[in-house]
């Protein structure tokens, strides 16, 4: 049944207002996910799922314990309409489990949680793909409303997790710069060299022992502070 738009629009502009607001991503997507339950037909829990560098998909935010149940499944196996969506784009719809055939071991596992109907989304940015947008139904059959409802919560779910992924870059980048500049003060004082000189005796170090330079400088400082620690 189509959602009245004074509903829509009223869901909306909270899922927005969590973005901007001050607060934690945790916090950003929770608002998102109880945003698009309540307004979203068709389906009972709703979810947010994020990649990591090293290919790892993470279950970040959720409106109950069958979205964690179901999500373990799918990344264990590999397979399912949220997995699939991440990994190939766009979005993905198991109308029904009793029916479907494209994930016979998933299918299996899910119809023991009660699972029938799942869409999953998959959210991204201009930098490429953060994670899905999933919802979870325990009755078959996905609103063909629903999809155009989601596409809106997923752009959303995709600007909080580019946002986030950018404070995060910008914070390391940050905390990386603090750790060179103070190894390169240890090793002028150590070695009584300038600044240059110390800057590429630490890159010539990183090089040779195959460590990244910030690793490295973040070791040199730890190291030192271990030593000051000590009482003399």
């Amino acid at each position: 049944m189509a959602q009245d738009s004074s509903d829509v629009a009223s869901a909306m502009a909270g899922a927005a207002q969590a973005i901007n607001s001050p607060g934690s991503l945790d916090e950003t997507l929770d608002a998102i996910v109880r945003a698009a339950q309540q307004t979203v037909p068709g389906f009972e829990h709703v979810g947010i799922s994020i990649t990591h560098g090293s290919g790892e998909i993470e279950t970040r935010a959720g409106t109950g314990q069958l979205v964690w149940e179901v999500d373990d499944r799918q990344y264990k196996l590999r397979q399912g309409p949220c997995y699939d969506a991440i990994r190939n784009g766009g979005v993905t719809i198991m109308d029904d489990v009793e029916t479907e055939t494209r994930w016979p071991e998933y299918v299996t596992e899910v119809r023991k949680l009660g699972l029938r109907a799942q869409m999953g989304l998959q959210l991204y940015t201009e930098e490429g793909a953060l994670g899905g947008l999933n919802f979870y139904s325990l009755e078959a059959g996905v609103d063909p409303d629903a999809v155009q409802l989601a596409e809106l919560f997923a752009a959303h779910a995709a600007i909080a997790l580019g946002r986030a992924r950018h404070e995060h870059q910008l914070k390391e980048s940050v905390a990386s710069r603090q750790a060179i500049g103070t190894a390169v003060g240890i090793v002028m004082e150590r070695y009584q060299i300038s600044e240059d000189r110390a800057f590429q005796f630490l890159v010539r170090a990183s090089s040779t022992s195959n460590i990244k330079l910030r690793a490295l400088a973040q070791e040199l400082v730890q190291t030192a502070n271990e030593r000051f620690a000590q009482p003399s």
